[in-house]
């Protein structure tokens, strides 16, 4: 038996059985998930999608291979992956929030209420401050919280 090397990161070898395939993306973030996921759908390569983007290829194959990020993106890298992806920028920021423990909202509260609220502006100033698994239990507190919201009855 003999090993291929194709050097082809699009598809992974054609020995290999597909179950090993689907194991090694369940252990991918979000991020990974989406950019694999669009390199299979539209047959790209790293080097294609940094083109089309605008990116060093070298920043499209660490985004694609780093399980664990420390921190979002920035903006201008994350609007340049979008771009070579031929995806919605506010996918490509969700899926990038996510894969370090955060949760991207698109769009601002319809409600202004809490304009200049001081512990609201805190948390929001120090979240880059947070480690990330620091922020992964902030998150889970909040979900918590949120969910505990929707689930008491209306008064009324």
């Amino acid at each position: 038996m003999t090993a291929h090397a194709t050097g082809d990161e699009r598809n992974p070898p054609r020995d290999q059985p597909l179950s090993a395939a689907a194991a090694v993306e369940q252990d991918f973030n979000p991020l990974q998930h989406l950019i694999h996921q669009r390199l299979r759908e539209r047959g790209w390569s790293y080097g294609e999608v940094a083109r089309r983007g605008g990116l060093p290829r070298s920043t499209v194959y660490t985004l694609a291979t780093t399980r664990n990020l420390a921190r979002p993106p920035r903006p201008a890298t994350l609007d340049g992956l979008a771009k070579g992806l031929d995806l919605p920028v506010s996918a490509v920021r969700a899926a990038a929030a996510q894969s370090t423990g955060l949760h991207y909202y698109d769009e601002a509260p319809a409600e202004r209420e809490h304009a200049g609220d001081p512990e609201r502006d805190l948390l929001i100033a120090s979240i880059d401050e947070l480690t990330p698994e620091d922020r992964r239990h902030v998150a889970a507190l909040v979900e918590s919280l949120r969910n505990r919201a929707s689930q008491e009855p209306a008064d009324g």
